[in-house]
């Protein structure tokens, strides 16, 4: 018998991980999507009111409707349990969400790169070389098929996942839209283990899923820097069982999450904008007995790691945090 999974669940979690790649949804879409939610209109209805939407904002170069139209076509393929655990499931995963948004949807990619990330201060993980792309994928996906997951505890389970996942985020198969394939891909997965992952965990935590499998496939012996899945274990505890760890990217970044969990300057600085959105750099200064320059320098550290962002002018905006 088919499942039904709620509309609720389906389109957050679309939205959701449009995080990865720092994405909006469009407050058209974001209101619409309510109704959905509401049972008002059907996921077929929403996706033509925005069809019609852009139409009529042809010269819109943002990437708001690539975040609107992923958006419903994820709440579309989670909607049902059909799967295979083949690449080519992978690859029409990638075709669906992200044809006439990318230049090669569903094709594997043909060069190689590197990524600037700021939970790496900087640095890269060293992806898959392109020349062996399907070998790689063919074997992961042949090793994981044949794994005996008979008699092993829930937590072993668990630690076995994380090593897949994390295997298969850093073959990194596609330019462009990889961690959003791989996160429906692996939900898609886990059904078929026998995992109920309809809790909010994707909606909520996928700019850390992202951050904790990229800390998962990083080494850097130099600086004493070593792969570390614990982070993205603790998100499957969250999605398969139910549990409530703490799941903070800033806690993830490679040089500044010991000391943002402790009580910095900058930490005191984050907890006053949670507080209240709208303060200004001067209230701030006054707050923690700090000179406005020293404030705005510690604010300027914290934007570049992406940690707080200011919306609006100073008057009229406020400050929005990055769990």
């Amino acid at each position: 018998m088919k499942k039904k999974y709620s509309n609720k669940y389906l389109i957050k979690t679309g939205i959701g991980l449009q995080d990865v790649d720092h994405l909006e949804n469009s407050d058209y879409f974001l209101q619409e999507s309510e109704k959905y939610i509401s049972g008002e209109i059907s996921l077929d209805e929403l996706k033509d009111r925005i069809d019609k939407y852009y139409k009529n904002k042809p010269g819109d170069k943002s990437r708001t409707k690539e975040a609107d139209n992923v958006s419903t076509r994820i709440a579309d393929l989670l909607s049902d349990d059909s799967f295979s655990f083949t690449v080519g499931q992978l690859l029409s995963i990638h075709h669906y969400l992200f044809e006439g948004h990318l230049d090669h949807p569903g094709q594997l990619r043909t060069y190689n790169f590197t990524k600037s990330e700021w939970v790496l201060n900087g640095d890269t993980v060293i992806y898959g070389d392109y020349r062996e792309l399907e070998e790689t994928l063919q074997y992961d996906l042949k090793t994981e098929k044949e794994f005996k997951y008979k008699g092993l505890s829930i937590n072993k389970i668990i630690d076995h996942l994380a090593v897949f996942i994390a295997n298969l985020w850093q073959i990194h198969p596609f330019e462009e839209g990889n961690t959003r394939t791989i996160a429906v891909f692996v939900i898609k997965y886990l059904r078929t283990l026998g995992f109920n992952v309809t809790n909010d965990t994707f909606a909520n935590n996928a700019w850390y899923f992202r951050n904790a499998l990229v800390r998962a496939n990083y080494n850097d012996f130099r600086s004493g820097s070593f792969e570390d899945k614990s982070y993205l274990v603790l998100f499957l505890r969250n999605l398969l069982l139910g549990e409530n760890n703490e799941l903070k990217s800033r806690n993830l970044h490679i040089i500044y999450g010991e000391r943002l969990a402790e009580d910095t300057r900058e930490n005191r600085i984050i907890a006053l904008m949670r507080r209240d959105p709208t303060i200004t750099i001067e209230e701030i200064a006054s707050n923690i007995d700090y000179s406005v320059r020293t404030v705005k320098s510690a604010i300027k550290s914290l934007e570049e790691l992406k940690l707080v962002r200011r919306v609006g002018g100073k008057k009229l905006g406020h400050w929005v945090v990055k769990d």
